[in-house]
């Protein structure tokens, strides 16, 4: 019914309040009383409701809603997707652009941005406003976070996720949780799970050992539902144990709903439902996308003939399946609605605000890297440097515009050019040259950047006015890294390699011979190689920061803002150092005459610096890596005791100290290791963090609670959690290989 109603409309009217208002002067049923338990609520609202209004509501109606129940008030379920942003409105049946005037959002940094952060106010600070944004266009459930892990460094969708640990992806996906809800809109929290490479994604079945699966792949999910209270899932494209993950016994009935007790809704990722009876049976709540827009492709009154629609009407009336499972789908529908969309108490929330740009700048400052600095070159000293050399497409290119579903329609979108050339107005003058040529394209799903980035010059000629503006240059600051094209930073396709693309990399060291004083800026959402890593005085990782880009790097760069950012996933020297790699099969083996892809998870427990610690692998910059303008000096780190019971609890205080010139942020990591366990153990693993903000001279006290959660591991066997007694070593890093204290302690 919103499909007719104005904006305005739709966010002061919804099906439920105009029922409630037609009521108001008589008894309201049960399901509309604000005041009456929940699930009282939800059984009055089953107890009305006919077979064909239940069994329409468990699937699409469009390519972005399902049916609610006109005849009693109860609202269409509308998602929207991010997790990095509101979608602009598509038309009804289409992908294709509802051409509003009125849907440009705040485009937020990229998950993996927000991970560097290493701060959960900041995650919190995302989800409320990407969550406000949200409601203000009157959306169910935001389809993110995205938390799958980083197993491999070409996955195409690692731009979209929070790196490759579980306890940080955990730590930070919570309050991201409950700030989107605390808007009265649900967080979808996906892929659940083991979406972790785009190629075949579809047709890929991963086998892994039940130790990785709960250590490693799960956590996060769990701790979105446990302790985030997250009202909605996503499963994943591909395959577990030969069973999709949208409709999967083991994943969705055996451990969301059963050993987790999740209550909310479980969604398909559109397209991902392909069984009827497996779909009723295996823990499927909403069927959305499943291969038809309902006009130009498909079976006419497409939309009726979804797996769980007609199929599953008639399964019913013939007396094949009973309503068990309906009635459970259904409950799970009327929980959401009554937490979302039915909550009269629900704020209006607001989109592209001052405030919402604001937060989306200081999330990209506290992300943003700096892997490198040696000799001074950063920060700039705007007082010496008349002319600056900008080069390289990502220093002009938009890169809210692709990717997948997370493209964005943003208001705006300050580009590094465009964010230094403010920065430096009136103080040094900023030329610049191209370099290089990546993707001239600025669309999708038709939303256009504008942008002409088309170029006739050869890549000689582009290469020779760079390094030739590099000669007479104070400074060179080359923005190059990836984007957000296929085989990139993309949905649906992997990158094809570690190195960079377009020829980068002899440009690069091209740079570095004409002018020693050379800042490289990566734009990416993954790792890259650097072969020239030796030649270049400075790094920076700069994600893919949103709206605010231009000016958090130039906030960066001139050290307006002292960088703070942490690595959440390691940089690997070459793609053999991955376990993903050099252990596992991926991209998977293709069965004989199936187009099933087995991919076999090898490596086990050991991704991302877990490899590198067992193999004594050194990485190009580790996971938790990340400097800064000023020095931290860590003092004595000291336990409350040496020994603690099962159900006890250990404080670890280390003093921490800015011995610099300028306020900055550290983040104090702390690793556990298990000495001696009946099971293999990584070397270490990280169980917990903190950032602490420190003005010159400053000494500050970080503070540990270690528990039983934090030294037990997975024994597959007993399928429990087990603390092992014996002793355990907790190592206070700066990062996974920078170790300022160890100090021992056993559980007894």
């Amino acid at each position: 019914m919103f499909r007719f109603m104005n904006l305005k409309q739709t966010l002061s009217l919804s099906a439920a309040a105009l029922f409630s208002v037609a009521a108001a002067a008589q008894r309201l049923p049960l399901y509309l009383d604000d005041g009456a338990p929940m699930e009282q609520r939800v059984e009055d609202a089953l107890s009305r409701m006919t077979l064909e209004e239940k069994t329409a509501m468990v699937h699409a109606q469009s390519k972005f809603s399902s049916p609610g129940v006109a005849r009693l008030g109860i609202p269409e379920v509308w998602c929207t997707d991010g997790p990095h942003g509101i979608r602009p409105e598509v038309l009804w049946d289409e992908w294709e652009q509802a051409a509003w005037s009125n849907d440009s959002c705040t485009a937020f940094p990229a998950l993996t941005c927000l991970a560097a952060t290493w701060n959960t106010d900041m995650a919190r600070l995302y989800g409320k406003s990407i969550g406000e944004e949200a409601r203000y266009r009157n959306k169910s459930v935001l389809l993110g976070p995205g938390v799958n892990i980083c197993r491999t460094p070409l996955n195409g969708r690692n731009f979209e996720y929070m790196g490759e640990d579980p306890y940080l992806t955990s730590r930070m996906a919570v309050p991201y949780v409950e700030g989107v809800q605390s808007n009265g809109v649900a967080a979808c929290v996906k892929h659940f799970a083991l979406n972790d490479q785009e190629m075949n994604r579809f047709t890929s079945n991963v086998i892994v050992d039940d130790r990785a699966l709960y250590e490693i792949y799960l956590p996060a999910f769990k701790a979105a539902v446990q302790e985030g209270h997250a009202w909605c899932i996503m499963g994943s494209y591909n395959l577990y144990k030969d069973q999709h993950c949208c409709h999967n016994q083991y994943l969705l009935n055996d451990i969301l709903k059963g050993e987790w007790g999740f209550d909310g809704v479980v969604v398909s990722d559109w397209g991902g439902t392909h069984d009827t009876g497996e779909a009723i049976q295996n823990g499927l709540d909403i069927e959305y996308g499943t291969w038809t827009n309902g006009l130009s492709s498909g079976t006419r009154n497409a939309y009726d003939s979804y797996y769980l629609t007609q199929p599953y009407l008639d399964r019913i009336k013939k007396g094949e399946v009973d309503t068990t499972q309906l009635d459970d789908k259904v409950r799970r529908i009327l929980r959401l609605s009554l937490r979302t969309t039915m909550d009269r108490r629900r704020p209006f929330g607001s989109i592209a605000t001052p405030e919402h740009f604001e937060a989306a700048r200081r999330i990209a400052e506290e992300g943003i890297v700096l892997l490198k600095n040696s000799g001074g070159v950063l920060p700039l000293d705007v007082s010496k440097v008349k002319k600056v050399a900008v080069i390289g497409e990502n220093a002009v290119k938009m890169m809210t515009v692709g990717g997948g579903s997370s493209s964005l329609k943003t208001r705006h979108e300050t580009v590094p050019l465009e964010g230094l050339r403010k920065r430096l107005e009136g103080v040094a003058e900023v030329a610049y040259a191209r370099g290089y040529v990546g993707d001239a394209g600025g669309e999708y799903d038709g939303v256009v950047t504008g942008q002409d980035l088309a170029e006739s010059r050869t890549a000689e000629a582009l290469m020779a006015e760079a390094v030739a503006l590099a000669r007479e240059s104070d400074c060179v600051l080359f923005f190059g890294g990836l984007n957000k094209s296929p085989h990139q930073d993309c949905e649906d396709t992997d990158r094809t390699g570690l190195e960079l693309p377009y020829g980068q990399d002899a440009l690069i060291g091209a740079l570095a011979a004409a002018n020693p004083n050379l800042v490289v800026v990566n734009i990416s959402g993954n790792p890259v190689a650097m072969p020239w890593v030796d030649q270049v005085p400075a790094i920076i990782q700069g994600w893919y920061l949103g709206s605010e880009a231009g000016d958090a790097l130039a906030a960066v760069i001139t050290g307006d803002v002292n960088p703070s950012g942490r690595l959440p996933f390691t940089f690997p020297v070459r793609l053999e150092d991955v376990g993903a790699h050099s252990a596992g099969d991926y991209p998977g083996r293709k069965r004989q005459d199936e187009d099933i892809w087995d991919v076999h998870y090898n490596e086990g427990l050991y991704v991302g610096y877990r490899w590198s610690d067992r193999h004594d692998i050194k990485p190009l910059f580790p996971f938790g890596h990340g400097l800064s303008y000023t020095r931290f000096d860590y003092g004595t780190a000291t336990l409350s005791k040496s020994e603690l019971a099962e159900d006890d609890t250990v404080t670890l205080s280390v003093p921490v100290t800015n011995t610099g010139q300028v306020a900055g942020a550290e983040v104090v990591q702390l690793y556990i290791r298990d000495v001696k366990s009946a099971l293999p153990r990584p070397v270490k693993e990280l169980k917990g963090f903190q950032k602490v903000t420190l003005a010159p001279g400053e000494t500050g006290t970080v503070t540990f609670t270690i528990d039983k959660s934090a030294l037990s591991y997975f024994d597959d066997v007993a399928h429990k959690w087990v603390a092992e007694p014996g002793k355990f070593e907790a190592w206070v890093a700066a990062s996974a290989t920078d170790i300022r204290q160890k100090v021992t302690f056993t559980l007894k």
